[in-house]
């Protein structure tokens, strides 16, 4: 590929491509804020993450998981700070 060539396909590339604006065009902070604000009014986190809906969510084979470090953990006690290394 010639130089002329190249400089023929940086122009297509430039036009077919629309400019790209570097900043927003408003700020997103404040409805962050909002939102966060609007969602913590609406309920509480605790009543929320032990709810029925929340709990069924969670696969079965993580509830299986759950009972096999429970067990091992009661079987092998000294075998804790090994899994409180890896979480």
């Amino acid at each position: 590929m010639n130089e002329q060539e190249q400089k023929k396909l940086a122009d297509l590339l430039k036009h077919s491509m629309p400019p790209v604006k570097r900043e927003l065009d408003r700020d997103l902070w404040p409805r962050v804020l909002r939102r966060l604000d609007e969602r913590s009014a609406q309920r509480n986190w605790f009543a929320a993450m032990f709810s029925g809906a929340a709990l069924s969510a969670v696969p079965w084979f993580d509830w299986a998981l759950l009972a096999v470090l429970i067990v091992g953990v009661c079987a092998f006690p000294s075998s804790i700070p090994i899994w409180l290394y890896h979480f």
